[in-house]
């Protein structure tokens, strides 16, 4: 007997199994054998508006994404190298946050402004600086707010000396979070982002960088909206602008050098649509502030975007070689799609297996993945997992299924 699926199919061939949703089916359906069948919209969705192109950007490169869903909405030249100036403490504090999530470091925890760090990011460098004494204790968060709201590069040179020990050390953890997160344009040379021929990074990999900032440390990320911060008695303000022009915008993060321009990573949240926008190398404070306000007014005019399942939500199930009963398969994490306005109607979800699943399964082992498509167009693709440990079955189950395998 071959083993038991949700829908009947031959025996003897790959287990190819797919299905199709639509975005508005919150239940989950079986998988189905053979070529992905394309459900029919629950309504349908009307012809799509006339989409207009991004608005004019006075900038060398841009990007504008989706921080839900983490598609790339609108962007120019955003593959392009570029010098990241002070946008590199981006990644400086992605990885003293996981430091801080790993508890190898806390909040609270002092540590010394070494000679290397007061020097080189210090008042007399000519940089930004929070002003740190030579020789002091400065507490962890006292650093990450110099190093956020005040740009200051002693800041983010005695971080990176907490985290590893040395600043050439914290940049292979910088180029290894890179690698993590699909940076594949960038590579780290220092903490604060000062100017180096190996030093540099892409509007893309900095607006998806800017992204899981803000989903994974949503309790760190609240500093990026602190409009000033005092430390020695020096009052410093965000150079964020659009702080004050913006009440629904809350960071991110300013650069500037003579190389790289002026640069901004923006994020807002409008009516539960989060979008960031980073502009690299524009010419003045002003430039970058207009060129970011306008990528996000272009965003959430005409995108929207909607949850289409829930981390631990059912996608459907499966047959699994030597299991006697249908496997249940999930996603682990959120499912989000944007598209167009109007146009979230005709998202499919498709659920792809991989061939000859054969147990034992752990349960946080990807045995397919759902993709979301758009007229052809795939918007976004998400790991699948069994519901959870998936152990053999009987001897005889086993031993007929082995069998069956050897033809597969």
């Amino acid at each position: 007997m071959p083993p038991s699926r949700s829908v009947r199919a031959r025996p003897l061939v790959a287990l190819l199994l797919a299905t199709s949703l639509t975005a508005g089916h919150a239940g989950a359906q079986a998988a189905r054998s053979g070529p992905a069948a394309t459900a029919a919209p629950a309504a349908r969705a009307a012809p799509a508006a006339p989409l207009p192109p991004p608005p004019p950007i006075a900038a060398r490169s841009y990007v504008l994404i989706d921080v839900a869903s983490n598609q790339l909405l609108a962007g120019s030249a955003d593959t392009q190298r570029v010098d990241p100036a002070s946008l590199t403490k981006l990644m400086t504090s992605y990885v003293v946050f996981h430091a801080l999530r790993d508890h190898k470091l806390t909040l609270d925890q002092e540590v010394r402004i070494s000679e290397y760090a007061w020097r080189t990011g210090g008042a007399a460098s000519g940089g930004s600086t929070s002003f740190l004494d030579l020789g002091s204790n400065v507490k962890v968060v006292d650093l990450l707010q110099g190093m956020i709201v005040q740009s200051g590069n002693d800041a983010s040179i005695a971080l990176a000396e907490a985290v590893a020990g040395g600043e050439s050390t914290f940049a292979v953890l910088m180029n290894e979070y890179s690698k993590r997160l699909g940076l594949t344009g960038s590579h780290w040379v220092n903490a604060p982002g000062l100017p180096d021929p190996n030093h540099y990074t892409t509007a893309r990999d900095l607006g998806l960088l800017s992204a899981a900032i803000i989903r994974e440390f949503p309790d760190y990320y609240r500093w990026y909206s602190q409009r000033s911060f005092t430390y020695h008695g020096i009052k410093q303000d965000n150079r964020n602008g659009l702080l004050e022009r913006d009440p629904t915008v809350d960071g991110i993060k300013t650069g500037h050098t003579e190389s790289a321009g002026y640069c901004l990573a923006s994020s807002a949240l409008r009516n539960g649509m989060r979008l960031v926008a980073v502009v690299m190398g524009s010419s003045s404070f002003k430039a970058r502030e207009d060129a970011s306000a306008a990528l996000l007014g272009y965003g959430f005019n005409f995108f929207e975007t909607r949850k289409l399942y829930a981390a631990g939500q059912v996608v459907g199930t499966t047959a699994v070689y030597k299991v006697g009963e249908p496997v249940t398969v999930v996603v682990r994490n959120d499912l989000y799609a944007t598209a167009q306005r109007g146009q979230l109607g005709n998202v499919r979800t498709q659920l792809q297996l991989a061939p000859k699943l054969v147990a034992p399964l752990a349960a946080n082992q990807a045995i397919g993945s759902v993709r979301v498509t758009l007229g052809g167009q795939v918007l976004g693709e998400l790991a699948a997992y069994p519901q959870a440990a998936v152990e053999p079955g009987n001897i005889l189950r086993r031993l007929v299924d082995s069998v069956r395998l050897w033809f597969a």
